[in-house]
């Protein structure tokens, strides 16, 4: 059983439950899930899954779920290149939206 008195056990998940809470950075993950991006990639993906988004304010985004420590980057000749951290982010992604779409009593 999870011991909720213990403050930095839970702190961490709230940061990171924090970084994720924006349609716009979920997608960003689910996006990422299926490799590595740049900038104007993961903007194309987004509009061409409904989400347009600016790439200014997708670079915003980014920038949250980096410094969340959810996504790294990686240069590419004169492009960022944004991926993953891990796996297991994508999985609690993918996990709450499939969760999300259960019906509920």
């Amino acid at each position: 059983m999870l011991d909720t008195k213990v403050p930095d056990r839970l702190a961490g998940a709230v940061e990171l439950l924090k970084a994720l809470a924006s349609a716009t950075r979920l997608a960003t993950v689910v996006e990422l899930g299926a490799g590595p991006r740049c900038v104007h990639e993961l903007q194309t993906s987004l509009e061409a899954a409904g989400r347009a988004v600016s790439q200014p304010l997708l670079s915003q985004h980014l920038k949250v779920l980096r410094e969340a420590g959810l996504v790294t980057t990686t240069r590419r000749g004169t492009e960022i290149t944004y991926q993953l951290a891990d796996a297991h982010v994508g999985h609690i992604v993918n996990d709450a939206i499939r969760h999300s779409q259960e019906e509920h009593p």
